[in-house]
């Protein structure tokens, strides 16, 4: 694809520099050639490598597209600013208005040009997150310093169209073999202070790669922080209503953080289990989290009560209708789940499995668990930036992702939160072999 979009550009590239740099040739000829060039610039505009990655997704070929620009206008500008020292040094002061008007017209087409290319990316990049797109506002005027950051924004692009064409590509070759098409259908469980959107999913990009490969997905749907004995009778009645209604005896458990301990309650104390095929915790704190005890013995009655309020306000604007912060909290301290595993003990008559993932002491730095990772270490030693590694472990089978390269997967990146591709995981297929797994086993 590089290769493809090197040949196309250099002839782009020359295109470009004669057209927004041609009013010296336009003065002196006919302007009736500014017609046959205003159309190539549209062109180029509109379709520069359009067809290069060869994906039937509209927002690939838009991203692909606006970076393609993004180097065209590059290289474009810096021929330009040459092209005009040398015509400002014959045309100044003299024949000083010619120099004006071409330097205001090629001004006006790379304007549109560039603004063009960063709307198609900032628009349909999922990867540039925010730092890269504030950092590219922020120092988009100020030289050398734009060219660094527009550096980092095509490699960031030209990655991620790369990375999610190949995915396409393998999803394409393997999509009759039905990896993830389950005996029993798939149901996402979220944890604590999210609910499940269909324009925010807190399961990111995960559960359209589970369908892809065949899976029935459904979502838990119960509030975002209540306790867990609330948040176990919410997923019952989810469970019920979704066997009866698409007619399947059983469900696999998929549940992420504060969520695996709503299912274990609810399998426990609310009869749930008789519906459960397999469960499979992510990210669960099942012995608690010693920070939590910490904070919530330290911290005043009046803060904690103003926190809550704070969350407990926020969430009902998301949905919940009685939501309860510090009772969901406190459902996660170390000392209320040692009580919670003395009276719930791990099921014997139904697959049961966990995952965690771990972040090094120094992540990511000026990431959201940079601080929080550093902190929970304290007490709780290698964590995810929020969870423990000691306390991930549950069930027959026990699977903890590593720190690679010094980055790490966080918390938030095992259900793919923020989409973002790390190096040496993929979390969307690291699903899809979880779920075939369970497929293997019957289930």
């Amino acid at each position: 694809m590089e290769k493809q979009l090197a040949k196309v550009n250099v002839i782009y590239i020359l295109l470009m520099c004669f057209i927004v740099n041609s009013f010296m040739l336009l003065k002196n000829t006919t302007y009736w050639l500014s017609i046959p060039l205003l159309l190539v610039y549209l062109f180029i505009l509109l379709f520069a490598g359009v067809r290069i990655p060869k994906t039937m997704r509209l927002r690939l070929v838009t991203c692909f597209h606006g970076a393609a620009c993004l180097s065209i206008f590059l290289y474009t500008a810096i021929f330009s600013l040459i092209y005009h020292a040398i015509l400002g040094y014959f045309k100044i002061p003299d024949n000083y208005w010619d120099f004006v008007h071409s330097f205001a017209v090629c001004y006006c087409l790379m304007t549109v040009f560039f603004f063009n290319a960063v709307i198609c990316v900032y628009t349909t990049s999922v990867q540039l997150g925010v730092k890269l797109r504030v950092f590219g506002i922020i120092f988009g005027f100020i030289p050398i310093l734009n060219l660094i950051i527009l550096y980092y924004i095509l490699k960031t692009v030209y990655k991620e169209v790369e990375f999610e064409r190949a995915k396409d590509e393998i999803n394409k070759n393997r999509k009759h073999l039905k990896l993830c098409a389950t005996k029993y259908p798939i149901l996402l469980v979220h944890g604590v202070c999210f609910r499940d959107q269909k324009r925010l999913n807190y399961w990111g990009r995960i559960p359209n790669e589970l369908f892809i490969n065949g899976a029935r997905v459904f979502y838990g749907n119960q509030q975002s922080a209540v306790a867990v004995k609330d948040s176990a009778e919410e997923l019952v009645s989810r469970v019920k209503e979704i066997c009866e209604s698409y007619g399947c005896e059983k469900l696999n458990i998929i549940a992420h953080s504060k969520g695996g301990l709503d299912c274990r309650y609810a399998i426990q104390n609310l009869g749930m289990g008789q519906y459960v095929a397999s469960l499979t915790t992510v990210s669960t704190p099942h012995r608690g989290c010693e920070y939590a005890d910490y904070l919530l013995t330290k911290i005043p009655e009046k803060t904690k009560n103003k926190i809550a309020n704070f969350y407990n306000t926020a969430l009902k604007k998301l949905g919940d209708h009685k939501p309860d912060f510090l009772a969901a909290m406190q459902d996660l301290t170390a000392s209320a789940c040692a009580e919670f595993n003395e009276k719930h003990p791990t099921p014997d008559y139904f697959f049961t499995q966990s995952v965690g993932s771990l972040l090094p002491k120094n992540a990511r730095l000026g990431d959201a668990f940079d601080i929080t990772t550093r902190f929970i270490t304290k007490f709780d030693g290698t964590n995810d930036g929020l969870v423990g590694q000691d306390s991930f472990r549950w069930g027959e089978k026990f699977t903890l992702i590593s720190s690679l390269k010094n980055y790490g997967v966080s918390h938030c990146d095992m259900t793919d939160l923020f989409k973002t591709n790390i190096e040496g995981f993929d979390v969307r297929e690291f699903y899809v072999e979880l779920v075939h797994d369970l497929k293997e086993r019957g289930l």
